[in-house]
């Protein structure tokens, strides 16, 4: 995990990195299997070279506005201001409760979930540093929604098979 000081944690840097491995390895055609941070990711590459798309696996991978509801309200905010007041309102989404919360929402009976998967996820997010990084992409997502309208051209324009989940 590079420090902040010399690598620039954005979307716009890790789909450069995917795309960059996509072309060392020769990859000229695929289906891209996109989740949550990983979606405007692969959206990115796929803006890149719609040529070399075959299909979309999208699970939980948003490109709508109508998919930002009341719980990006405090990241719109800090969109909106850049403020330190509200970058750290958003540390409360790096706890243990938050990340467990990930897990279990929405699930009939959460004592069938392993704790471990939260656990684990929460010690890599508590590594020294991370949490400012995490932060940085809270800000930087704002990208992502400035690119929606060019996400939506290549979905109607190039209209790859898709599986929604």
């Amino acid at each position: 995990m590079p420090s902040r000081e010399t690598f620039n944690y954005s979307f716009a840097k890790f789909a450069e990195l995917i795309d960059g491995l996509l072309n060392k390895l020769g990859t000229q055609r695929y289906a891209l299997y996109v989740m949550d941070y990983g979606a405007p990711v692969g959206y990115r590459i796929a803006l890149k070279h719609p040529e070399r798309v075959t299909a979309l696996v999208v699970q939980n991978g948003n490109a709508y506005v109508e998919g930002l509801r009341e719980f990006w309200d405090p990241i719109k905010a800090y969109w909106a201001s850049g403020s330190r007041q509200h970058r750290d309102a958003l540390r409360a989404g790096t706890t243990l409760e938050a990340t467990r919360f990930q897990y279990i929402d929405g699930v009939k009976d959460p004592s069938r979930i392993d704790p471990t998967v939260w656990v684990y996820d929460q010690a890599l997010l508590d590594r020294p540093g991370n949490i400012e990084i995490q932060l940085d992409l809270f800000k930087d997502y704002a990208t992502n929604v400035a690119l929606y309208p060019r996400f939506h051209a290549f979905f109607r324009e190039r209209q790859p098979p898709a599986l929604i989940v």
